[in-house]
């Protein structure tokens, strides 16, 4: 990422700062006292912290009784403080309106974008462009411009701070959060910077990332991945993907944006993939299930039709819904036995398939785990591509907070 398009920084201050109000942004509402022992910092400096951080206008406090707190870390339990004198406990929250962001998801029909506040929260309506036989950065370009332009008109007419940054999320290969190597649903096989190409068109720093670590660092930090030490993203629909954060980032790999998880074996008689492996987790995107279901409806039908008849619990997609499902349940098995996470989210266009086969899934994860293992915890995602999009903007959000 050039000097150009770099995400601003919200405030200035030493590295414990940063510190202190990422922890606040990802487990706040949250008091002091607990906040000093999972950062190890001694109550003065955080004090000290703290407080510059409210004058800044980062953060703010609330009363304890105000709601709920945040969730903390799963290894980490505060200790129950002797010394109960001196002024109530308050809670500490990052000062999510004090800032705005836009977020823009592109995939191959379409792109989507919406607006978003410090804490991850959509506050614009749904803005879309479709794709159609121009799938050119040029388009690409000229349609984000025109979707940060509506997002930032609906943050206007709600009486907030206009957006300090874009984030734009693509499935591919992205290098510096800027320069696009690799978009196979754009049919994209070059270097595109396109993170300086938004930036010159929309006038706002512009950073550009792979999609499914964008789920995964929202979900890390506004999400169900709040707290886990190792959580995990399994996406299926056109393609088939996989990421890894380790407290809330995403582990860095070379390679990990060219659909390495899609050969993954998951049934060793399942159907031949278009690279000639059998029973590889090919078999769980759209254009495979396709092929599946008119093997067995005897004619040739497309994804759109097989989703409509599993949804209307039609015996033969039933079938194929629960065998699909049962692959699944191998990949989340093979992914929980090899990288061992806490949680694992599956999410994606056919995210769907695993709440109408969900006990097939369940089976799949069993079948292929030691029984005297931790069950996996897994939470479906229903499908939005606006969740995408939100996605990408918190990826700025955690680069703006620092």
């Amino acid at each position: 990422m050039s000097d150009a398009n770099a995400i601003p920084q919200w405030f200035s201050g030493s590295e414990h700062t940063h510190r202190v109000a990422a922890a606040i942004a990802q487990y706040g509402p949250i008091a002091r006292t607990t906040l000093a022992q999972m950062l190890g910092l001694s109550q003065g400096a955080l004090s000290r912290i703290t407080s510059d951080l409210i004058y800044a206008g980062v953060i703010e406090e609330l009363p304890a009784e105000a709601g709920p707190s945040g969730k903390l870390p799963e290894r980490f339990t505060p200790r129950e403080s002797s010394d109960r004198r001196g002024r109530p406990q308050t809670s500490l929250v990052l000062c999510s309106n004090a800032r705005t962001f836009i977020g823009v998801k592109v995939h191959g029909m379409s792109i989507v974008a919406a607006a978003v506040n410090a804490h991850g929260e959509v506050v614009s309506g749904r803005h879309e462009v479709p794709i159609g036989a121009d799938q050119s950065a040029e388009y690409v370009v000229s349609a984000i411009t025109r979707l940060v332009r509506e997002c930032s008109a609906d943050i206007a007419s709600s009486g907030l701070p206009s957006p300090t940054a874009v984030g734009v999320a693509v499935g591919g290969h992205v290098v510096d959060d800027s320069i696009v190597t690799f978009a196979p649903f754009l049919h994209w096989d070059g270097a595109t910077d396109l993170g300086t190409m938004a930036t010159e068109a929309t006038g706002l720093p512009c950073g550009v990332f792979n999609d499914i670590d964008s789920l995964l660092v929202d979900a890390s930090w506004f999400g169900p991945g709040v707290g886990v030490d190792m959580f995990a993203v399994v996406t299926i629909g056109v393609g088939v993907g996989y990421s890894l954060a380790v407290n809330g980032k995403p582990v860095p790999y070379p390679d990990k944006s060219y659909c390495l998880v899609g050969h993954v074996l998951i049934d060793p008689e399942g159907p031949r993939c278009p690279s000639g492996h059998i029973g590889c987790s090919h078999c769980l995107t759209d254009d495979s299930i396709a092929e599946q279901y008119s093997a067995i409806v005897g004619r040739a039908v497309s994804f759109e039709d097989f989703a409509r008849d599993a949804k209307g619990r039609v015996p033969q997609a039933t079938q194929l819904v629960n065998r699909t499902c049962f692959r699944l349940g191998s990949l989340v098995a093979t992914v929980a036995n090899i990288a061992m996470p806490g949680h694992v989210m599956s999410a994606g266009e056919s995210a769907f398939l695993a709440k109408l086969g969900t006990d097939s899934l369940r089976d799949g994860i069993r079948f292929y785990r030691h029984s005297q293992t931790q069950p996996v915890k897994f939470t479906i995602m229903n499908h939005d591509w606006q969740l995408w999009a939100k996605a990408a903007a918190s990826r700025v959000i955690v680069k703006h907070i620092g």
